[in-house]
């Protein structure tokens, strides 16, 4: 039996029991209870006694699908699910030790399934710049992601977290209300093209954080640039083998209240350390295509990053619902990076009927532009093969820009559970205008235990 499918199962398995011994214990009003914050309950008040001495278990799940319903690179049409599973605890030391302003962190994810986009709505050759399922990824396989301690100084102004985690977690940081990779979390690590880590993958990092006053902080970060972390067998590695560098974020960001309404602006500057390829050039300055010699090599890549959330109504006076918008936008060093250029914006309506005050329904738009320098670099390549025909399956199609679209509607079935079905339009699904256009039907899923 492959190792892969030995994790996966025994994840499965270990959830699946501690659910079961989680609801055994439980009392019957608890477990299952729409106005519970888990799905197992509070395990007969212990779970509540636990939170009290500094213990908050954490078990989740994550569930999509997506299914082809129009277009793309292959219309034969069929459906995919991907998932994840998560186990951790947050421990507060200061209640369990009598550490004062002392926090810990450990956190297991597992993955599973397939992706509708990687051959349904991309060309294989070229793939899609988003997902339709943003859960996939980072290989089927337990890792461990997060491991980290973090602790406040004079009077709370200087914040410091050290340990194995992900930039995402603090830097670039983003909800995840929405079912497209382009919608959902740090936006920097999903065209970052092979430096910054996104969740589920940890690196060994830290974070300093000092509080200017109630609505304004400052970060830098050092986070280890280890591409050994990615591989499959690798969600344990705690070792520097493999180190090329190490990526170093800084963000500014302020959180103002408008109207009295919350709202959250960033901005940030990352750069990378680890040696890195031009796209383009060879090692004399030339078209590498064209030449064949080996690609110029820079010492370092960089990149920065703009992100605004602010709620702009209120419903009837309740803060809680009402409408907000969101806009991201990262851009990246021309010289190294595929990506040159991301943006998007969001509207979630939280809360749309008075009926269903917890719902929420949430429309985006993203576009994700390719180096223009990949796509001549492309165009040299199929010159120098002597292909033009992109039905040749030696031809490199020529990438530019792809757009992605979503609607969609979250059902609050209980506190916890969350049920978004959604549509996805992809516009030039890989940034390559020969594929047709794809529609995606999605369903997100999203428990508690």
């Amino acid at each position: 039996m492959k190792k892969k499918h030995v994790n996966a199962r025994l994840i499965c398995q270990v959830s699946a029991a501690a659910a079961l011994v989680m609801a055994g214990n439980a009392m019957a009003a608890d477990a299952f209870s729409s106005d519970s914050k888990w799905m197992t309950g509070d395990w007969g008040g212990e779970r509540t006694k636990l939170i009290e001495q500094g213990i908050d278990i954490k078990a989740d799940y994550v569930g999509e699908m997506g299914a082809n319903l129009h277009g793309g690179y292959n219309d034969d049409k069929t459906g995919r699910y991907s998932d994840q599973f998560g186990l951790g605890v947050a421990l507060d030391l200061q209640k369990l030790w009598g550490w004062d302003n002392t926090q810990a962190k450990i956190q297991l994810t597992n993955r599973n399934g397939q992706n509708i986009s990687n051959d349904r709505v991309g060309d294989p050759r070229a793939g899609t710049l988003s997902s339709s399922q943003e859960v996939y990824g980072r290989g089927h396989m337990v890792r461990l992601t997060q491991l980290w301690i973090q602790h406040q100084f004079f009077d709370n102004k200087l914040d410091v977290k050290a340990g194995y985690f992900g930039e995402g977690e603090d830097f670039n940081t983003f909800p995840c209300e929405f079912q497209n990779l382009a919608f959902c979390g740090s936006q920097v690590g999903n065209w970052a093209t092979n430096i910054w880590y996104n969740w589920p993958v940890s690196q060994a990092a830290i974070r300093v954080k000092y509080n200017i006053n109630d609505e304004l902080y400052a970060q830098i970060g050092a986070y280890n640039q280890n591409p050994s972390q990615l591989e499959h067998g690798n969600g344990f590695k705690l070792s520097g083998s493999g180190t090329a560098g190490t990526v170093l974020p800084v963000e500014l960001v302020w959180s103002p209240k408008v109207n009295s309404l919350p709202g959250e602006y960033r901005v940030g500057y990352y750069k990378s350390t680890a040696d890195a390829a031009d796209v383009r050039e060879d090692i004399n300055g030339n078209d590498a295509a064209t030449t064949g010699n080996a690609y110029r090599t820079h010492s370092s890549k960089h990149g920065y990053w703009f992100v605004a959330q602010q709620q702009l109504t209120s419903h009837n006076g309740d803060a809680s619902r009402g409408l907000n918008i969101a806009a991201n936008a990262t851009f990246h060093d021309k010289d190294t990076n595929f990506i040159d250029n991301y943006q998007s914006v969001m509207f979630v309506y939280k809360g749309p009927f008075d009926a269903r005050p917890k719902d929420d329904v949430g429309i985006g738009a993203a576009r994700i532009h390719v180096n223009d320098d990949v796509k001549k670099n492309a165009e040299l390549l199929n010159a120098s093969n002597g292909v033009s025909d992109y039905d040749n399956p030696v031809f490199s199609p020529i990438r530019e820009t792809e757009y992605n679209y979503e609607i969609n509607y979250g059902f609050h079935v209980t506190n916890w559970l969350t049920v978004r079905p959604n549509l996805q339009y992809i516009t030039h699904p890989g940034g390559v205008d020969q594929v047709d256009n794809a529609l995606v039907a999605g369903l997100k899923i999203q428990s508690t235990f």
